[in-house]
């Protein structure tokens, strides 16, 4: 549905942006924030179920300063590519400039929303807390969000999305999490792993993946969208 363009980002880097117009009538529009994995035919199939809900939608491609045109499997040396990539090669600061940078693009559209999945969980929650321009944001666990980000409440409506059975993200630190009571925040435990949205892993739950949407659609939808 959509299509793979080019945007200026704040530092002068010319990055690929996955673009997706939206279906119908006109909602808002939607940053939505990548796996380590890259802009793979997962992430972009979602923005095309988000602007077939009304939302015009726009996905940069993260590490193409590093990687240009990356996009990794879950396991091997692309899974450890994706990682090195994340954690060591990219500033993570400059992922937060990239999401603010595509907000801008879309704040002439309000209102203007953030998810983001993995990675991009925790850029989506992130930028909830900095950004005074987002009606409200949806980030499925993101490892920073009860370790690094905890502290402070989002600016705008925000939901966050963990499983239970992830052991990459421990229940201690989501509940207590969940125990700083943000009143901008609501927390959800699914039973499930990591990664559960993604129908292409072997974690995917469709029932906790199906509820997590439900939930962020009646989000954006309470905050005008």
């Amino acid at each position: 549905m959509g299509e793979m363009t080019r945007m200026m980002m704040s530092d002068g880097a010319e990055i690929s942006v996955y673009h997706v117009g939206p279906k119908g009538g006109r909602r808002g529009g939607l940053v939505l924030i990548q796996e380590i994995f890259g802009v793979t035919d997962h992430i972009r199939d979602l923005c095309d179920e988000y602007a077939a809900d009304g939302y015009e939608v726009l996905a940069p491609a993260l590490f193409d300063r590093e990687h240009p045109g990356f996009e990794a499997g879950y396991t091997g040396p692309d899974f450890d590519r994706a990682v090195e990539l994340a954690r060591k090669l990219h500033p993570f600061d400059q992922s937060l400039k990239d999401a603010q940078t595509c907000i801008d693009a879309l704040k002439g559209k309000v209102p203007v929303f953030i998810t983001g999945y993995c990675y991009g969980g925790s850029v989506a929650w992130r930028m909830a807390q900095i950004s005074p321009d987002l009606a409200a944001a949806s980030s499925y666990y993101g490892s920073m969000v009860p370790t690094i980000f905890a502290e402070d409440a989002p600016k705008c409506a925000t939901i966050a999305h963990f499983g239970r059975f992830d052991a990459g993200i421990p229940m201690e630190g989501v509940e207590k999490l969940i125990e700083r009571a943000h009143p901008t925040a609501q927390i959800f435990v699914y039973e499930a792993n990591h990664g559960f949205n993604s129908d292409r892993r072997k974690d995917y739950h469709e029932e906790s993946a199906d509820l997590a949407r439900e939930r962020t659609l009646a989000l954006f939808r309470a905050c005008g969208g």
